[in-house]
């Protein structure tokens, strides 16, 4: 298993300015239990077999149940989230564009959150501006199960900064 060198998390949230385009964080690892889908399942109300039924999600192509995408979106935000990269300094998430549910995930996958910044831009309201961010999700093959961009809006100055 490829389990990618982990970024601890910082010590400070990173207002606008001190995002460094050139910088990729990557969080600790994560492996899917059958308690992951159950609970997403329940907490959500999607009890599709795909998710709860393995011989359907072969039926279906997969060799077992699969993961909901919308499970791996919201772990990717979450593992993210631990980093601390914007927990004083973040006003908004703007938005997930581009998602692509890449690869199925399976019970006993350990996934881990790469992310990437791409482009900074002021924002209109003083005192703000906005982050643009290439989000994956790792399995432990490599491969990205999931790809997005997402969009956050910060301070620029670090409360207490």
């Amino acid at each position: 298993m490829a389990v990618l060198p982990v970024t601890p998390p910082l010590a400070a949230s990173l207002a606008y300015e001190d995002v460094d385009l050139s910088a990729t964080y990557l969080t600790r690892p994560h492996t899917i239990s059958d308690g992951d889908i159950a609970t997403f399942s329940t907490l959500t109300h999607d009890h599709h077999p795909l998710h709860t039924d393995d011989e359907f999600a072969r039926s279906m192509g997969f060799d077992r149940r699969i993961a909901h995408g919308l499970f791996g979106l919201a772990l990717m935000e979450g593992l993210k989230a631990e980093l601390g990269l914007y927990t004083t300094t973040s006003v908004a998430s703007l938005g997930w564009d581009d998602v692509r549910f890449r690869a199925p995930i399976y019970v006993g996958d350990t996934v881990q959150t790469r992310v990437t910044f791409l482009e900074k831009r002021p924002s209109r309201r003083p005192g703000r501006g906005v982050v643009t961010e290439q989000v994956e999700l790792v399995n432990q093959d490599g491969a990205a199960v999931i790809t997005a961009r997402h969009a956050s809006l910060l301070v620029t100055v670090a409360p207490g900064g």
